[in-house]
């Protein structure tokens, strides 16, 4: 189906990899406008709070996304093995049962 992926194995670190990155920017991003915006006045105190604000935050979310994509790419993996065959429904199965966790 889709040609472009990894082999189910080694797609699981692929995807945790990946979900942790986008986590870890994703919160960099709206952490640093975040300390920045409820920084003391002043160009330095308020870069400084979004620094601060950014190291604090980014590793914790980028943590929870990669546990996500882990979960989701074990789900999908497992759902390939079982049904022998690699569709779509085995991804939308793969949300429901990773939301449900």
């Amino acid at each position: 189906m889709d040609d472009l992926r990894e082999p189910c194995p080694y797609r699981i670190g692929d995807d945790c990899g990946g979900a942790f990155t986008m986590g870890c920017v994703g919160s960099a991003i709206f952490s640093g406008i975040k300390g920045w915006k409820t920084a003391p006045v002043g160009y330095k105190a308020r870069f400084h709070g979004a620094i601060t604000s950014i190291k604090m935050k980014a590793p914790g979310h980028g943590g929870n996304f990669g546990v996500w994509g882990l979960t989701f790419a074990s789900c999908d993996c497992t759902l390939i093995y079982l049904r022998n065959k690699e569709d779509p429904w085995n991804s939308i199965a793969s949300g429901a049962i990773t939301g449900g966790i």
